[in-house]
């Protein structure tokens, strides 16, 4: 008989990520409920750079998902697979340089995107020195949950496992692609991918994020601390396997999903169309699979706050993945793709799934670390039904402003024309539904300090143990039973449960991406096409720093409504130089791809300077320091040496007379603007100069015959 052996566990590892967990759950919500506010009122951007929603927008998402999920995502890894695999942690340095490696990341973010230094790709806004940080603390990451398994005393692995593992190789593939660029200096760089190509990539990477970021890794800790919170075992092994490996197999074919009747070729989007349905199988079956482990409980359901919240979040994961497929069907997306109606959609995932299950898992968590009972009951049902109510006040609007719109969007008269032909017609209309929407963010916030006041009051009365004392016997040699299910094999070695993930989720990957990244002739050239001027590089590098891309898209859908407003569809050989790409998921303003020659450049001056002098009701935040800084050329010919190695034709040496080709069109624009009495001192010199430049290029390669 084996004698059992005696180790620790490390809680310590896992009270610091909690306590993150809180901390900057509460830091990234007050930055959203900020910008939800923005754009009900405007004036609350205050006419500074740093305050500005296209910058604050960014640090809001990154956040959410990096900072409040990713902090969540390690508090149960931490603890679960301590206990799955009975062992501590591989290497205390590890835990320790992962925990505030991802800290100082953190801090990163929320430095540099107000700062303006943005790759301007969503989900993935973050400068190079950060993105290579983070594949250093994944990595960490990887080494330590890996050493920790291979060292482990009981040989079979639990499903949440292998959600974990599957979530860290797929994030290291998704992560390592998408950010594939060239620095141009410390805090800029230029995708390696152009237009369409960038495209396809960046969503490839963006919906999975949400794959394997968002939910598999919450599966996992869906699968352990629900049976754990519940006291019963998961309802079915057979239905966890088929869930895991369809999951992982099918999601990351759904990417073009978000692309669907834009440039990209067809059968990529009909592709993506299609996984996406069949996405519904795989992701009810986990529901189903969480919600029935609890059958014969829902008594202590009614009365357990840690249940309410988890059996809250497996429902808006059951929802949210019913409607992701909906609206990926072609005739659905038509009407809600760049409407509210996708961020109602998101939200659902991000404050029911993420949230709801990250605060189940705090107060199921906080009071056995500290040996003790919740401080109080009653104010986590409060926390409960505050939460619950924050969402449907958040949610319900959105989907109203949706609809709204797109029907409004969408609407012609009986002789044939728009009905609503100014774009601003529809912004205003949804004043309501934003202050709604605000107010719903503010009570789903107001829940939130309610938890940790009621976990802050839990740790003051418990007392921590910083390693946990435990004994098990060690991992017995391999036996192989007749007649088990062949699933154990694969759950005895870790090493090709890692392999099998990756194949799973690379052949999907590779299938889409291959034909249209990596081999340049499958997208279409337009001889008219030319690289931007240095000018225009110039000021569209300001548009991307200024986060312009999180409310204009620049994307013409060959449909009627859209053409007739913005004009001639676009055509994916129109952006073959564009490093990365600005097609936009959001129009809270309108699309710009043809706002080219559309207007003088005094409009375009007076449009930056006070939109609503322009556009009454407009809810567009004023760029006022572009009429007052001055326009850095020091990397200009830096950035143009850098496109050309990207592929983009610039004459060799050209970035050696690049500053004095911009200035000669910088002199040209303002002598313009002072024709129209615009007359500021240096002018040629400012920064909204090179914008003009910019958005006065916008859709102008191609003209075409009436």
């Amino acid at each position: 008989m084996t004698l059992p052996e005696r180790f620790y566990y490390d809680n310590k590892i896992v009270k610091q990520f909690a306590y993150a967990t809180a901390i900057w759950g509460i830091v990234g919500m007050t930055v959203g409920l900020w910008v939800a506010l923005q754009l009900a009122f405007p004036s609350l951007n205050f006419s500074i750079a740093e305050l500005t929603y296209g910058r604050l927008r960014p640090l809001h998402t990154n956040a959410v998902i990096f900072a409040f999920v990713g902090n969540g995502i390690y508090m149960g890894v931490y603890y679960s697979l301590q206990r799955l695999v009975k062992a501590r942690m591989f290497s205390d340095l590890l835990s320790k340089i992962h925990f505030w490696g991802w800290q100082l990341i953190i801090v990163a973010a929320a430095l540099s995107l107000p700062l303006g230094f943005t790759s301007g790709k969503e989900y993935a806004e973050l400068e190079w020195p950060i993105d290579i940080a983070i594949t250093l603390v994944w990595v960490v990451f990887g080494i330590n949950m890996f050493g920790t398994i291979i060292k482990r005393r009981e040989r079979h692995l639990y499903v949440a496992i292998w959600f974990y593992i599957a979530t860290w190789v797929t994030i290291a593939m998704l992560h390592i692609v998408n950010s594939m660029e060239l620095p141009v200096n410390l805090f800029k760089s230029y995708s390696a991918f152009a237009g369409v190509q960038d495209a396809l990539v960046q969503w490839w990477y963006g919906h999975n994020a949400v794959a394997f970021f968002l939910t598999t890794p919450y599966l996992g800790l869906m699968y352990y601390f629900l049976p754990k919170a519940a006291n019963r075992p998961v309802f079915s092994y057979r239905l966890s396997i088929i869930h895991f490996w369809a999951l992982i197999f099918i999601y990351i074919w759904a990417g073009p999903h978000h692309l669907l009747y834009t440039a990209l070729p067809d059968w990529a989007q009909s592709l993506g169309m299609v996984f996406s349905l069949m996405l519904i199988a795989p992701s009810w079956g986990g529901m189903l699979n969480g919600l029935l482990t609890l059958r014969g409980a829902w008594d202590k359901v009614r009365e357990d706050p840690v249940l309410k919240f988890m059996v809250a979040a497996v429902t808006a994961y059951g929802m949210s993945t019913f409607e992701g497929p909906m609206l990926s069907i072609k005739s659905v997306n038509a009407i809600s793709h760049y409407t509210d109606w996708t961020v109602a959609h998101v939200h659902i995932g991000t404050l029911g799934w993420n949230g709801m299950l990250t605060f189940g898992v705090l107060y199921w968590l906080i009071p056995v670390l500290f040996r003790t009972k919740i401080y109080s009951v009653k104010l986590a049902n409060w926390h409960f039904w505050i939460g619950t109510l924050g969402i449907i006040f958040y949610a319900v609007p959105l989907y109203w402003a949706g609809w709204t719109q797109s029907l409004m969007w969408k609407e012609f008269t009986p002789d044939g024309f728009l009905r609503y032909g100014n774009f601003l017609e529809t912004v205003t209309q949804l004043f309501p539904m934003y202050l709604t929407r605000a107010i719903g963010g503010s009570i789903y916030l107001i829940g939130v300090f309610i938890m940790v006041y009621n976990l802050y009051k839990t740790v003051k009365q418990g007392d921590f143990e910083a390693n946990e004392a435990a004994e098990a016997p060690p991992m017995e040699p391999l036996v192989v039973h007749k007649g088990e299910h062949w699933h154990r094999w694969i759950e005895r070695k870790p090493v090709q449960m890692l392999v099998l993930s990756l194949v799973a989720v690379a052949i999907g990957g590779l299938i889409e991406i291959l034909p249209m990244a990596m081999i340049d002739s499958n997208v279409p050239k337009i001889s008219s096409v030319q690289p931007y001027t240095p000018l225009e590089l110039e000021g569209r590098d300001i548009y991307i720093r200024e986060g312009c891309y999180n409310c204009h898209s620049q994307m013409v859908r060959p449909f009627r409504d859209e053409t007739e407003r913005y004009g001639e569809y676009s055509k994916s050989g129109e952006f073959i130089y564009d490093h990365p790409f600005q097609w936009g998921s959001k129009r809270t303003g309108p699309d710009i791809h043809r706002v080219g020659g559309k207007y003088p450049d005094s409009w375009h001056f007076n449009h930056m300077i006070e939109p609503v002098s322009i556009s009454p009701g407009s809810i567009m935040p004023p760029y006022p320091w572009l009429a007052k800084d001055d326009l850095d050329t020091k990397y200009t010919g830096a950035k143009i040496s850098v496109m050309r190695t990207l592929g983009v034709p610039y004459p060799s040496g050209y970035e050696k007379i690049a500053v004095e080709d911009l200035k000669k069109q910088a002199k040209l624009i303002a002598a313009s603007l002072k024709k129209d009495n615009i007359d500021v001192q240096g002018m040629e010199n400012k920064e909204m100069i090179a914008m003009i430049a910019y958005l006065q290029r916008l859709g102008t390669d191609i003209k075409l015959k009436k």
